[in-house]
């Protein structure tokens, strides 16, 4: 049966925005004849509803009927569990490489991921300073619809350990990024720091570091991390930040560019 592409393109950005469990839980109910907003609001989490919504246009604009487009999403969620089974992980490192022992640079790793990014990027980062290859690479993502989210540490929020610019003016070059950062009134115990250093593509694929979104920390200091892909680790980090965000616990600093 030939799929119409609006839905087909609806149905991939849901089971990267919500996985492949979800989006089972969505086709059972449209499968199972629910009332669309049951079917919008099936799972209780942030963006389910926004990207059911995607998706039920997608199904009427394309005039596939429910048990069909139940069908589809079924096999797509089941090709994306037996495919996120396959955990690979490997290391990252900055600084000096070993020609013995070869291992993959934090500068490649972190642009990478940035142009691998279809429908959803986001970067934490205690320290951030204008690092080209980045700029470039993140232009490129919002360019091409992905939204991005940045979460930064503040000049007050690190309490004169962090000096000269804000972090999030790092990104004053690149429109329409979503900037967060973690208010210091809302910090139970001082001091303390939003020190996280990662980096999550379309929830299948993360990055964690000890290096700061800057050209230090992705080239010339001595930085170690891990780049996983698969498994559940890049959905349960993105869907952590997600509700730390709901909640009130990250707050928005604006929209760069």
């Amino acid at each position: 049966m030939t799929w119409h592409p609006a839905f087909e393109a609806a149905a991939e950005a849901a089971v990267h925005r919500l996985g492949p469990a979800h989006l089972r839980v969505l086709a059972d109910r449209l499968g199972g004849d629910w009332p669309e907003q049951a079917v919008r609001h099936a799972v209780p989490v942030p963006g389910f509803a926004e990207t059911a919504a995607a998706v039920l246009a997608a199904q009427r604009l394309s005039g596939l009927p429910d048990v069909e487009a139940a069908a589809y999403l079924r096999g797509l969620s089941a090709g994306h569990t037996q495919r996120s089974t396959a955990v690979r992980i490997e290391s990252v490192w900055s600084g000096p490489s070993t020609h013995p022992v070869p291992v993959r640079a934090t500068a490649q790793v972190l642009t990478g991921l940035v142009r691998s990014a279809r429908h959803e990027l986001l970067l934490m980062s205690y320290s951030a300073r204008p690092y080209p290859p980045l700029v470039r690479a993140l232009r490129e993502a919002t360019g091409r619809g992905v939204a991005v989210t940045v979460v930064v540490e503040t000049l007050a929020g690190a309490a004169g350990a962090l000096r000269g610019a804000e972090p999030a003016s790092a990104f004053a070059d690149v429109p329409g990024i979503d900037l967060w950062h973690w208010p210091t009134e809302l910090r139970a115990e001082k001091p303390a720091r939003m020190h996280a250093k990662i980096a999550v593509a379309d929830r299948r694929a993360l990055l964690v570091s000890s290096a700061n979104l800057t050209q230090s920390g992705a080239s010339r200091n001595i930085e170690a991390g891990l780049l996983v892909h698969g498994g559940s680790a890049p959905q349960r980090a993105a869907e952590h930040i997600a509700e730390l965000q709901t909640r009130g616990v990250l707050a928005r600093l604006g929209t760069a560019g």
